[in-house]
Formats: structure tokens, C-alpha cells, sequence
């Protein structure tokens, strides 16, 4: 590694004591990183990131009195400058994409290649996003997805019809309903929606991609 480029600061979270000492270990075997502490949970690793100020944190997500999503949300809120790099042996939807929108700047699993790992670190410190491949391809397909409508199949026709400027009693000769249970249908799409009025759910409608779709 040339002389001229910086040594990377990490710290290491995990509740495991082994995985921290292999860690440890692994940086401090080659140039460029220093391991400026450890804490087994999210509440020491806010209180130590605070106290050190690495430049990266190495976060394990579920852990025993205090786990890291909330470790990486509190982080974020101080304005605390640690890249967090996830490390953990979790890649379900639950994990992976509330970490990222908590502030991470990247995510890998503990089965990454050493080399990986190095080349995570060293990106996560210039700001970079890293994502192991298959957490990448879960983000992919996350917002691909559109998120499933908040309205029971009713209330979407009636308020695909409101869209339409319908009024309530064209609206339930339509859908052969009672103008009674149209008025119900709205009251639970505003409820739903957080609108007050036709105008504004119509509108909510369609930025929650509700209206507009195929």
C-alpha cells in the first residue's frame, strides 16, 4: 500500500467475542486499517463512535442489549460522520432494507471473501455504497416492486371512480351498491389514505401508485 494514502479507523460491533478477535485480527494483519475499539451492542457502539470517531463502524444487525438498526438510526440522528458497513449473517427483506434507509453505507454478509471485506471497508470510508450481490438484487427487486395497495379491492374501484369525477349515486348504480355503503367504502379510503376529502385522496391515489396501475 503506498505511504501516501490514508489508514482507514474501524471499529467493531458484534455480540460474539470470537468473530470480533478474527476481525481484529484480519485488519490488523495488513496495512492501512487500525481497530480503534469493540462494543458487543448498539448502545456501547453509539457511546464508543461518539468517543473515537472512526472513520468506519463494522455493525452487526441483531444483537443481545441493544441491536444495530436501532444503533445505526441513532448514529444518523447525532449526525455522527462513521461510515456504517453491515456485516451480519442476515439478508432477509426485514433486515436488509431498514438498514440501508437507517443510514448504512453498505451491507455484506460474514461469508464475504477476505479480500471483499478489505475492498468494502476501503470504499465505505470514501462514501461509497457497497452491497453484497445478494442484497443488491434484493434493493433491485424491492423497488421494482410497487407496494401493495392499502385499499381492499372496493375501495379502489370506488375511488378509481372518484378519480373519474363519479358522483356517489352514479358511482353505486355502477358497482350495484347503496349510496350508503359508497359513502362507507370513502370514509375507509380517506382513513386509509390520511385525507379528509375527494380531491386530496384522488391524489394520494395516484402519487401511491393506487391509481395508474396496469
Amino acid at each position: 500500500m503506498p505511504d501516501n494514502l490514508p489508514v482507514i479507523s474501524l471499529m467493531l460491533v458484534d455480540d460474539h467475542p470470537v468473530v470480533r478477535n478474527g476481525l481484529r485480527g484480519m485488519f490488523e494483519s495488513v496495512p492501512g486499517f487500525t481497530v480503534l475499539g469493540e462494543a458487543s451492542n448498539g448502545v456501547e457502539a453509539v457511546e464508543l463512535a461518539a468517543d473515537l470517531d472512526p472513520d468506519v463502524i463494522l455493525m452487526d444487525l441483531r444483537m443481545p442489549g441493544g441491536g444495530g438498526l436501532d444503533a445505526i438510526t441513532e448514529l444518523t440522528r447525532r449526525g455522527i460522520r462513521s461510515k456504517v458497513l453491515v456485516l451480519t449473517t442476515w439478508d432477509t427483506d426485514t433486515d436488509t432494507l431498514p438498514a440501508i434507509e437507517a443510514g448504512a453505507t453498505g451491507y455484506l454478509l460474514k461469508d464475504a471473501p477476505q479480500d471483499d471485506l478489505f475492498n468494502a471497508v476501503r470504499q465505505a470510508a470514501e462514501g461509497r455504497t457497497v452491497l453484497s450481490p445478494a442484497v443488491a438484487s434484493r434493493l433491485v427487486t424491492a423497488v421494482r416492486t410497487p407496494a401493495p395497495s392499502p385499499l381492499a379491492a372496493r375501495e379502489r374501484q370506488v375511488l378509481e371512480l372518484v378519480a373519474k369525477g363519479t358522483p356517489n349515486r352514479d358511482i353505486a348504480r355502477e358497482l350495484f351498491i347503496s349510496e350508503a355503503t359508497v359513502k362507507t367504502h370513502l370514509s375507509h379510503v380517506f382513513t386509509k389514505l390520511g385525507v379528509t376529502d375527494r380531491a386530496a385522496a384522488v391524489a394520494k391515489g395516484y402519487e401511491q401508485g393506487i391509481l395508474g396501475r396496469d
